[in-house]
């Protein structure tokens, strides 16, 4: 099995901004947290990031034919990006939806959320945890266990 885990605006600097609600982890022990978790459960993962709408939506189309599952947290992207909605159900993968912090908690255009359409599960307030978490749906949907 193989995931793309995709990042969307402003990931890259966890642990500097705003860690009273995104933590002090940083984005590269992000990226350690998940490659040591995919590898503990079998699954191989491209890890990608970008602040860029079109970029994010390249990355989507890429894992066409080559990714299994997908993984992302658009960012701000979540409320404003039809793009990143239509790619995702363009390639039909299965998707997760990752928050870190509790968007239901927070600023009333955080609700809305346009990806959540497209995605068969939704992770949100668990920190950086939910990305693990959210492997693990992955792979219990495509019928790996978890």
């Amino acid at each position: 099995m193989k995931f793309l885990v995709l990042n969307g605006p402003n990931l890259n600097f966890l642990g500097i901004r705003e860690p009273g609600i995104y933590g002090s982890e940083t984005y590269a022990t992000l990226l350690d947290k998940i490659r040591t978790h995919a590898a503990m459960r079998g699954v191989e993962v491209k890890l990608a990031q970008s602040n860029h709408e079109g970029a994010l939506v390249d990355e989507i189309q890429a894992a066409f034919g080559d990714c299994d599952g997908i993984v992302i947290n658009p960012g701000a992207y979540t409320h404003t990006s039809v793009a990143i909605l239509d790619a995702v159900k363009a390639v039909n993968i299965p998707t997760v939806e990752v928050h870190i912090s509790d968007v239901s908690k927070r600023e009333d255009f955080r609700q809305i959320s346009y990806i959540r359409a497209a995605c068969i599960a939704t992770v949100s307030g668990h920190g950086t945890d939910g990305y693990l978490e959210a492997i693990d749906l992955l792979i219990a949907h495509l019928g790996g266990g978890a």
